[in-house]
């Protein structure tokens, strides 16, 4: 009989429960007692505080399957175990002490890596942590220490997160530096992840060095979670919704601020005026606070039209795989109709972001990293939205009265 796998789940510094491999492809969660008399919280919203079991017919619990690494991460962390191929569970036992957010998933009977000792310096980067990261291009968990910055090493907590040039798009750390500028500048009234480039001890490629938005300053776990996670999504589902089951979200579940509803309305029009038509689900997130959910910083901002990536990750008004190239303001106008939005809020975000078009290309212009050929793509696109698109939400808006 195949060895079942278990792993003890904490919360922060508490022992919340154990996840437990199950005959055939199940996987059960269970809280301990002495969790659900801590008074501490349930670790995920589709994981409330219960005696009784929680029991997933196919593989991980969506809320512990968006954990694992994906992408060069899951593929390094894989040969690190000297296996061609590494279950979801593995991989999260294996490197689950550092998980995005405050839930870590330890071994309780953890098992030799594997022979393979790597000559490459990232790969002996991701063997020596104990981190689990999502998002597919090469990236690494990152200690900042007296000033610098290096690899977390195992039973360290990382407080940044360092991304590399993907080896089918060289500037694409320079473009996520550069379109989050933007952002920035489009949204100055929002919360965005601060990152900067820098280098990491014992690399010699420069990084997008980002600053964890759930650490504490002084190392310590913030709880938050992706929408994938919140929807009860596994993570390769993350481009099968629509942005109007986010707004159903923040609508329908107690403690969050239906207010919210038009920052993240906001937020998904300038995304896709910089051109970031990556826009899944793992890319926009909701903190646990005291007083309920709410929207995390935005992050993952990236030009991705300039790839070959022309499509709007997710569906608007029941329509899949939008074109951005022909995207009418009529679109933009029934996803603010789907979030509940009035006409006048419509077009007040669309004459903010026109507010700040100008900051927007300053910014860009501004920043001293990226090619020039770069910065001008990513103008021009913002050029060729607006005047295309954006412009004429409020004309549109007009003749519908």
């Amino acid at each position: 009989m195949a060895h079942l796998l278990w792993g003890h789940v904490y919360y922060k510094d508490h022992f919340a429960g154990t996840l437990r491999q199950e005959p055939g492809d199940r996987t059960s969660f269970t809280y301990h007692d002495s969790y659900l008399s801590s008074g501490q919280p349930s670790i995920a919203h589709t994981l409330p505080l219960q005696a009784a079991p929680f029991l997933s017919e196919s593989g991980l619990p969506p809320f512990f399957d968006n954990l694992v690494a994906e992408g060069w991460l899951e593929e390094a962390q894989t040969r690190l175990l000297a296996k061609r191929r590494a279950s979801r569970f593995e991989l999260l036992l294996a490197f689950g002490q550092d998980c995005a957010g405050a839930v870590a998933v330890i071994d309780p009977e953890p098992q030799e890596r594997g022979i393979i000792t790597p000559d490459n310096p990232m790969d002996r980067a991701v063997m020596a942590g104990r981190a689990s990261l999502s998002g597919i291009q090469p990236k690494l968990a990152l200690i900042e220490q007296d000033g610098t910055f290096r690899p977390a090493r195992a039973r360290e907590l990382s407080t940044h997160i360092g991304k590399f040039p993907s080896p089918r798009h060289e500037d694409l750390t320079a473009n996520e530096c550069l379109t989050t500028m933007a952002l920035k500048a489009l949204l100055p009234d929002d919360t965005i992840v601060d990152l900067h480039m820098g280098t990491i001890e014992g690399l010699t490629e420069q990084a997008l060095i980002i600053t964890r938005f759930d650490r504490t300053a002084d190392g310590q776990r913030i709880h938050f979670e992706e929408f994938t996670q919140l929807l009860g999504y596994p993570s390769d589902a993350k481009y099968g919704g629509s942005h109007k089951r986010m707004a159903d979200f923040i609508r329908e579940t107690p403690g969050c601020l239906p207010a919210e509803i038009y920052r993240l309305y906001l937020r998904i029009l300038a995304g896709l005026l910089l051109g970031n038509t990556d826009m899944h689900l793992k890319n926009f997130a909701m903190l646990h606070t005291d007083a309920g959910l709410r929207l995390s910083p935005a992050y993952d901002a990236v030009s991705a039209a300039l790839y070959g990536y022309k499509t709007i990750a997710l569906s608007i008004g029941g329509a899949d795989n939008i074109p951005l190239g022909s995207l009418k303001p009529q679109t933009l106008i029934k996803l603010g109709q789907e979030f509940g939005l009035s006409a006048a809020a419509i077009a007040m975000a669309a004459d903010q972001l026109e507010k700040r078009r100008q900051a927007a290309r300053a910014a860009l212009m501004k920043g001293r990293i990226g090619s020039p050929s770069l910065k001008n793509d990513i103008l021009t696109h913002m050029d060729t939205r607006w005047n295309g698109t954006f412009a004429l939400i409020g004309k549109t808006l007009s003749k519908k009265r």
